[in-house]
């Protein structure tokens, strides 16, 4: 067990030889169909811009531990789940915060904080003024919430079933939902 010394976890850039762990890792604490080699592979390309890499993991004792998935402004679809209009900022100059993954055993030593603080300065340098992500309302304790705003995060909107569509079509399997997930997301901003 990690003493509470967070100087004991490194950070480092999310890199291609990373998937299989990051894989196993988001499906064990997101859900079985959360992550596949095809969607992650999809979501790091989607992290590049001007030579910056948005995505960033975390390692203790050569065990990656957290892993923060983010897209490049510019690069991510707003769909009907994104409302834009009322963010108050450009949409070309927000990134998306894809995924915050920290094993839950290394939960509640900053880790989650500071991949977000390290994806919010690559974000900056590809040219972004905010970061817009899904919370799950479903998380253990509303944890994911608490966790986003404390970080600065502000509630856009609420939207029921986000993930449904993923839990039929995609493979993806809820923790919490016993058949097709209803879970609800919560869009939130965070500006820079």
């Amino acid at each position: 067990m990690l003493e509470r010394n967070p100087e004991l976890v490194t950070y480092g850039p999310l890199l291609p030889e990373h998937f299989d762990t990051i894989i196993s890792l988001g499906n064990r604490v997101q859900g079985d169909g959360y992550l596949n080699e095809e969607n992650l592979r999809q979501y790091y390309t989607l992290g590049l811009k001007d030579g910056i890499n948005s995505g960033h993991v975390a390692w203790f004792n050569n065990e990656m531990v957290g892993f923060r998935l983010s897209f490049a402004p510019g690069h991510w679809p707003i769909d009907q789940w994104a409302s834009p209009e009322l963010w108050g900022v450009d949409p070309a100059k927000v990134c998306y915060f894809k995924c915050n993954t920290v094993d839950p055993a290394m939960q509640g030593y900053g880790i989650g904080t500071t991949l977000l603080n390290l994806a919010k300065q690559s974000a900056t340098e590809q040219g972004a003024v905010a970061g817009l992500a899904h919370i799950w309302l479903a998380s253990p304790g509303n944890s994911a919430f608490r966790y986003f705003s404390r970080n600065g995060g502000v509630l856009i909107k609420e939207h029921p079933n986000k993930w449904r569509e993923a839990a039929m079509y995609e493979g993806y399997d809820c923790p919490v939902c016993p058949d097709i997930c209803e879970c609800v997301a919560a869009e939130m901003l965070l500006k820079f």
